[in-house]
């Protein structure tokens, strides 16, 4: 199976998910995200705005302000495929693009470089246990964390950890990935 085939198969699946449901586990990952060292020591956490069916982040985000993090959204740039970090406060930072994809308003957002993010929060669509990942397509994430040194996690629902993801040269895998059901310390399973 290649990786639109893998993609569009978990896709489907996740949107037989109820709301009620989808909220229950988002909040399971939620509760598990807040105990990783990483997450707890770090300043400065950049994560994306969540669209169903993908971990809800808006609350994990009213969670890190709680906590006093810096929080940092994504901003992508489809003609040079490059993308960058932009604080926010307050949810009214925030457009919709394309896809009703939400994103910093850079013009009343302050762009943060990757040298003083802490740990990013990498979306995905699928993953294997050794942090390999089928993101949306666009590649983005992989160019951007090639020369990132903190910390990497996924959230994930236990139904998108797959065995037999097709991985390239140039993919770039998390340290940790966090399901409703388990966490899985992808760096270790890569050492082994």
């Amino acid at each position: 199976m290649d990786k639109k085939e893998m993609r569009n198969m978990v896709r489907r699946r996740l949107m037989e998910m109820d709301h009620e449901t989808y909220l229950l586990r988002s909040g399971h990952i939620q509760n598990k995200l807040m105990q990783e060292p990483s997450v707890k020591e770090g300043e400065t956490i950049a994560v994306t705005m969540s669209r169903f069916p993908e971990v809800e982040t808006r609350r994990i985000i009213e969670a890190f302000w709680k906590m006093g993090k810096m929080v940092c959204i994504p901003k992508c740039d489809p003609a040079t495929k490059e993308m960058s970090f932009y604080h926010i406060s307050d949810f009214s930072q925030l457009e919709k693009v394309y896809m009703d994809i939400e994103e910093p308003i850079i013009e009343r957002t302050e762009q943060i470089s990757k040298e003083h993010i802490d740990t990013i929060i990498v979306p995905g669509v699928v993953f294997n246990n050794a942090g390999y990942r089928i993101g949306f397509g666009g590649g983005y994430y992989d160019r951007y964390l090639q020369q990132f040194a903190g910390a990497t996690i996924s959230l994930a629902f236990d139904e998108q950890v797959k065995d037999g993801i097709p991985t390239a040269a140039h993919d770039i895998p998390v340290d940790i990935i966090l399901t409703d059901k388990k966490r899985i310390h992808a760096c270790r399973i890569r050492e082994d």
